[in-house]
């Protein structure tokens, strides 16, 4: 099996130096590319070689992990993301879940934690889903509900749903194919869901479909 590409997107030399010879003891995971800003990493993609994960730092100058995270969002590609950061803070995990990070780390994890995370990440598509589906923007566990509804949803709109949560990740091309449609109208099944249950990220429709049991592979 192919090891597991991975970006590190990190302003501190020293700290991914340090990450890379982490990874290299990992077993099946390889470092392919490198980033000391989140310009230099925007300006350089798509890259020849996409990798499986990027790892991302929050605290950097001039762009931090989040907005990296926000100039990711509204691109057509999935960009998955772990986010590394100094200092645990509940308002800098909301945002990221917010804006489609996979997953969360403090920079003090352990080896064992990073593997996991990576592993997790690539295979499933998440880091503790249940940690993101707590905080997530108006999830709240308590009031689940028990009843499936759908929420006004057309057929092509679950359709459209169905996909973007399915295991096998399709870009928004690949899902424009399976549904017969042009990438533009595929695009306005997505802004018409973002806008209207205020949703900002894939990451957040799934877990919208999560919370309310409307497709695969939650029913």
């Amino acid at each position: 099996m192919d090891p597991i590409k991975i970006c590190i997107i990190d302003d501190h030399k020293i700290v991914r130096q340090g990450l890379v010879e982490l990874i290299e003891k990992l077993g099946d995971i390889k470092v392919i590319y490198e980033f000391d800003s989140g310009i230099d990493f925007l300006n350089s993609i798509p890259l020849p070689d996409v990798p499986d994960l990027y790892i991302l730092d929050y605290s950097m100058p001039n762009m931090t992990g989040i907005e990296v995270l926000k100039k990711l969002e509204i691109k057509k590609e999935e960009y998955r993301v772990l986010l590394l950061t100094q200092h645990f803070d509940e308002n800098i995990i909301d945002e990221a879940y917010k804006f489609g990070a996979r997953g969360f780390l403090n920079k003090s994890c352990t080896a064992n934690d990073l593997k996991c995370a990576i592993n997790n990440i690539v295979t499933i598509g998440f880091d503790n889903i249940t940690e993101i589906l707590k905080r997530v923007k108006n999830y709240d566990d308590s009031n689940h509900p028990s009843d499936k509804k759908n929420f006004g949803l057309s057929d092509r709109e679950l359709e459209f749903l169905t996909l973007v949560c399915d295991e096998r990740e399709f870009t928004y091309e690949q899902m424009a194919e399976k549904m017969e449609l042009s990438v533009k109208s595929l695009e306005g099944y997505r802004v018409a869901l973002f806008d209207r249950f205020k949703i900002k990220s894939k990451v957040g429709l799934v877990l919208f479909s999560f919370k309310n049991k409307l497709t695969e592979p939650f029913i």
